[in-house]
C-alpha cells in the first residue's frame, strides 16, 4: 500500500489585516476593497520558503524515525536559490542523512502535486521509500495590487511512504497547459497576472472540470462518492460555480482558507490537504485537484491507521498561534519593498566562506553537537574533549542533535543599538534539557513576554541577507514554546 504516511503544516505567527494594507494603498485601485476582507498570513523578517518548508517537515516528522527518510523533494516558485539546491539545505536542517535523494520542483504552482505524484510514484516503483515532500511560498504582490492582498505565506508537507500509511494513494490524472494566469521572469520581484476574469473563465472554469471530470472517468466514480474535495481558487463566484457544475456539496467542499491565512499558491493545494486529513475519519475518499498551467488530480483514501497518528501542530494548530502585525510598512520593510535604515551596524559587509560551512555544517544546518559517550555529557558546539570536569574523555564524543530538543533561557537581552530588521534585537543563553548551552537569537516574540526559565524551541531561521553577493545564510533561532503550543 502506497500512500501519505504523515502530514505537518505550518503557517508563519504574524497576521497582517487586509484593511490596513487598503486603508493605505485603496486610494491607487478604490475597486481593491473587493478583496480587503480577513487577514494574511505574514513570514517574520527571518523567514522564507526554505524556513517555512522546514517547519512544516519538522512538524510532518513528529514521530517518525529520520533515518527512514530517504528522499526530500521541495516544492515552490520563490526558492531563495537559482543553482544551490533548496532541497539539499532542508534536508541538513532536518537532520537527515546525507545518503538521499533530494530534489527541488518549480515553475508553476502546481509543482506541489506534482512534487508528490512523483514521490508516489517512486515508492510504488520499489526503488526508495519514505520520500519528504514540502511544499512553501511567500509570494509578493505590488503595492495596490490584487496579488498583494489576496497572498498568504505558509507551508505543507507529506511524508509518503508504503508503511503505516493514513490516506492510500488510489490515482490520478493531470493535464499540463501552457494557460498563463500568473507569471514572473527571471529578474522579476512581484507576481503579475493576466484579467481576472481570463483566469476564471477560461482557467478554473474550464481547466479544474477537464481535470476532475478525467479523473472521475479514469477510475469509473462519481464526485458524491468523495467526502472532501480540495481545490485552491479564491474566487468565490468561481468556486460557487465549480461546485454547482461538479456537484459538490457544501460538507465536501474544503475550506480555501482564504480570510484566514490568504492564497499561498504552490503549497496551498497541499496546505488545504493537510487541513482535510485533521478531520478525516477511516473510509473517507479525499479528491485533491492543484491549478497552475494545467492540473493535477489526485485520489485518496483514509485508512485505519489516522487514528494512530501522533498529535502535531498542523495547519490548525498554527492558524490558533498567530499574533496582530499591526504595522504595514513593517510588512513593506521586511519584504524589501520598502528601503529601510538599521544604522551603520546594518552596513557590515557579511559573506560565506564555504569552506567553513562545509567544515562546519552540521550543526550550522542540523544544529548537531556531541555526546560524550563516557559520561553522556551533551555540548554544543561539538568538541573532541568532553566539558566535564568529571571526565575529560578525548575522542569518545557521538553526534547529538539539539535541534528537537526543548530549552530554557537563562538570560536574555534586548538590543536596541544592534541591526534588526524587527528592534530590538533579542537574544541570549539557553540550557537545553539533557545537557549543552548555546547563545541564541529569540524570534516570533516580544522582549516583554520574556522571562529566565522560560521553555523555547529551536526554528530554523534566516540568520542574514548578504545583498551584495544574494546569499542566505541560516541559523537556528529560539522560539518561546508558548508562542507555539
Amino acid at each position: 500500500m502506497v500512500g501519505i504516511c504523515s502530514y505537518g503544516g505550518y503557517v508563519p505567527r504574524y497576521r497582517l489585516n487586509r484593511g490596513l494594507i487598503y486603508k493605505a494603498m485603496g486610494w491607487i485601485n478604490p475597486a481593491n476593497i473587493a478583496n480587503a476582507k480577513g487577514e494574511k498570513a505574514v513570514a517574520n523578517f527571518d523567514e522564507d520558503s526554505i524556513t517555512m518548508a522546514v517547519a512544516a517537515g519538522i512538524d510532518a516528522l513528529t514521530g517518525v524515525e529520520r533515518s527512514d527518510v530517504e528522499g526530500v523533494y521541495f516544492a515552490s516558485t520563490t526558492m531563495p536559490y537559482k543553482e544551490r539546491l533548496n532541497a539539499g539545505i532542508i534536508t541538513a536542517a532536518l537532520g537527515l542523512d546525507d545518503h538521499i535523494r533530494a530534489a527541488d520542483f518549480s515553475g508553476g504552482i502546481k509543482a506541489g502535486t506534482t512534487a508528490l505524484l512523483s514521490a508516489m510514484e517512486g515508492v510504488e516503483s520499489k526503488r526508495t521509500n519514505d520520500i519528504l515532500v514540502c511544499s512553501s511560498d511567500s509570494r509578493l504582490g505590488k503595492p495596490a495590487s490584487p496579488p498583494e492582498l489576496i497572498f498568504g505565506d505558509g507551508a505543507a508537507a507529506l511524508l509518503v511512504g508504503s508503511e503505516d500509511v493514513i490516506a492510500q494513494f488510489k490515482g490520478a490524472y493531470s493535464t499540463t497547459h501552457d494557460f498563463v494566469d500568473h507569471f514572473r521572469g527571471e529578474f522579476t520581484k512581484f507576481d503579475r497576472q493576466w484579467e481576472d476574469r481570463w483566469i476564471r473563465d477560461l482557467g478554473f472554469d474550464q481547466l479544474v472540470p477537464e481535470a476532475v471530470n478525467g479523473l472521475l472517468d479514469k477510475y469509473q466514480l462519481k464526485i458524491s462518492d468523495f467526502a472532501k474535495v480540495v481545490y485552491p481558487c479564491h474566487y468565490s463566484a468561481a468556486r460557487r460555480k465549480l461546485n454547482k457544475v461538479l456537484g459538490i456539496s457544501p460538507e465536501a467542499e474544503q475550506g480555501n482558507l482564504q480570510t484566514e491565512m490568504g492564497e499561498t499558491g504552490t503549497p496551498h493545494a497541499l496546505v488545504m490537504l493537510v487541513s482535510a486529513l485533521e478531520e478525516a475519519k477511516p473510509g473517507e475518499k479525499i479528491l485533491v485537484v492543484s491549478f497552475g498551467s494545467g492540473c493535477d488530480a489526485l485520489y485518496f483514501e483514509v485508512t485505519e491507521n489516522i487514528k494512530n497518528l501522533k498529535e502535531r501542530n498542523g495547519i490548525s494548530g498554527y492558524l490558533a498561534r498567530k499574533a496582530e502585525l499591526d504595522n504595514y510598512t513593517k510588512y513593506l520593510v521586511w519584504r524589501d519593498i520598502l528601503p529601510g535604515d538599521t544604522g551603520l551596524r546594518g552596513e557590515e559587509d557579511l559573506w560565506t566562506r564555504w569552506s567553513a560551512l562545509w567544515r562546519g555544517r552540521k550543526m550550522v544546518l542540523g544544529l548537531w553537537g556531541g555526546k560524550c559517550k563516557k559520561c553522556g555529557t551533551a555540548q554544543l558546539p561539538p568538541q573532541r574533549i568532553c566539558v566535564n570536569p568529571d571526565c575529560g574523555a578525548v575522542d569518545e564524543m557521538e553526534e547529538y542533535r539539539f535541534s528537537d530538543k526543548i530549552a530554557h533561557i537563562a538570560s536574555y537581552t534586548g538590543d536596541m543599538l544592534a541591526a534588526s530588521l524587527n528592534p530590538p534585537a533579542v537574544y541570549g543563553a539557553v540550557n537545553f534539557e539533557g545537557g549543552g548551552k548555546y547563545y541564541f537569537d529569540f524570534t516570533d516574540c516580544d522582549l516583554e513576554s520574556l522571562a529566565t526559565g522560560m521553555s523555547v524551541s529551536m526554528s530554523f531561521r534566516r540568520k542574514y541577507y548578504d545583498p551584495k553577493r544574494d546569499i542566505v545564510g541560516y541559523f537556528w533561532k529560539a522560539v518561546p514554546t508558548e508562542e507555539v503550543k
